[in-house]
């Protein structure tokens, strides 16, 4: 379906701002919408149940998972003017503070990768360091890398044109193509890692982190792999992309107030703050980690994914995509609506995505659980945010600690869920639903439990 101009403006999976127009019924009974399950017809069996056994984050919120982690319960924004983006009508973002190449993620890296891979390195070692595996001693062959890229090498893009434009072919890089297409961020993590297994990249909009752990899952219950390094990675911020995302009307225009312009399920949101970031997860069968003696933060249990086929930005108001891959990835967990503790939601802080998702979600599992966004602190980092948010849902679960959602003042009336505001929320939290959306309706729900 082909929508030219302003007709995208009223989208809002991930993006465009607009007043959402009369909701149709949503889906309702099972017999309509039937449940795809795996082959067996049930959960997949607990001998190949999946864990996390390491965590790596390199956000706005900081540089680790611990930083990340107490940025997020402290609901503090970390969205700021930006001296890159200055002269454009949205200047704001929400960008890694302190991040030094060289010294994250070596001289070597710093000359011949673009920053959403540096930002993937420096996750992905993190990542595996928590798992105590060590790459210097493990069969690489069993080892694969799976990794969420919406982008790849915007940044390299600009500068790279504005020396053809400027000085000519001969000023052009001879490392531009290396440094920008997205699946050399795959590449360098099998490098640095010493992981000659599968290895790819997956690309479906903002949803990409969470496909490349759901594919991760896969990979490991097939025999595939034995370890798999999974998460994603983006670095977005660049004049062109914000200014094309602003075009659309995705972005939040509270520039005079950045720490305040992200602020999902608010009735007075009018759009995202775009950022950038990594969240890298160490995946192996629970097996295997126990074998080892790992340390388990958590359980991958369950994956869905379905497609809206409804508009190149905007949500299907029936929700009838989403509550597909809610459905299939609770089916596959062997989990019950009911038992859910606690969502992770897409929540952009655009008008349409946020009506649409709580929409679904107050439909199919209630106002029981503990629902936050994370967003409004640590922007929208567009095809590394399922991962980052997948790996703050496993921290929710270790923990036991649901994170605020930052700026919600005035919970938008339509929005009936149980949405955690001001500070965390100690619960238990058992079992636990992580939502990713893209452009295009694509959809990706994660299920974590406690191990």
């Amino acid at each position: 379906m082909t929508h030219a101009g302003p007709a995208v403006r009223h989208g809002g999976h991930d993006g465009a701002a607009g007043a959402a127009g009369p909701a149709r019924p949503l889906p309702g009974a099972p017999a309509e919408h039937p449940t795809p399950r795996p082959a067996t017809g049930a959960a997949a069996p607990e001998g190949d149940a999946v864990v996390v056994t390491g965590v790596g984050l390199v956000t706005a919120a900081g540089i680790g998972a611990a930083a990340t982690w107490a940025g997020v319960c402290a609901g503090e924004s970390a969205a700021a003017r930006d001296p890159a983006l200055a002269g454009l009508p949205v200047d704001i973002s929400c960008t890694v503070p302190g991040f030094s190449p060289r010294r994250h993620v070596g001289r070597r890296s710093a000359l011949t990768q673009d920053r959403f891979s540096q930002l993937s390195v420096a996750a992905a070692r993190e990542a595996v360091a928590d798992s105590g595996l060590d790459p210097a001693t493990w069969d690489g062959a069993r080892v694969g890398v799976v990794v969420g890229c919406g982008l790849g090498g915007v940044a390299t893009w600009e500068a790279q044109h504005r020396r053809l434009v400027d000085d000519g072919p001969k000023a052009v890089s001879a490392l531009l193509i290396p440094m920008l297409v997205p699946n050399m961020v795959a590449g360098h993590l099998a490098m640095d890692l010493r992981a000659t297994g599968p290895n790819f990249v997956t690309a479906t909009a903002c949803a990409s982190g969470a496909t490349a752990i759901g594919t991760a899952l896969q990979l490991l219950r097939d025999g595939s792999c034995d370890v798999v390094v999974a998460g994603g990675g983006e670095a977005g911020v660049s004049p062109l992309m914000v200014t094309g995302f602003a075009q659309m009307g995705a972005l939040s225009r509270r520039v005079d107030e950045p720490a305040a312009a992200s602020r999902p399920f608010d009735r007075d949101r009018d759009g995202f703050v775009i950022g950038e970031g990594s969240g890298m997860l160490v995946l192996e069968r629970a097996a295997d980690a126990r074998a080892r003696g790992a340390a388990v933060r958590a359980r991958i249990a369950g994956y869905g994914a379905s497609a809206d086929a409804y508009h190149l930005t905007a949500p299907d108001p029936q929700g009838t995509g989403v509550l597909l891959a809610l459905r299939t990835a609770l089916a596959r967990a062997g989990v019950m609506p009911d038992e859910v503790d606690h969502v992770n939601a897409h929540g952009t802080s655009t008008p349409l995505n946020d009506a649409a998702e709580a929409a679904v979600l107050r439909k199919f599992l209630g106002t029981g659980p503990a629902v936050t966004s994370t967003k409004g602190v640590l922007g929208h980092t567009l095809g590394a945010a399922g991962a980052i948010e997948a790996a703050l849902t496993v921290l929710a679960v270790q923990h036991g600690t649901v994170p605020p959602t930052a700026n919600l003042r005035h919970q938008d009336p339509d929005i009936d869920l149980d949405v955690v505001t001001g500070a965390p929320r100690e619960r238990p939290v058992e079992v636990a639903v992580s939502n990713s959306f893209g452009f295009g309706g694509q959809n990706a729900v994660l299920v974590v439990t406690a191990a």
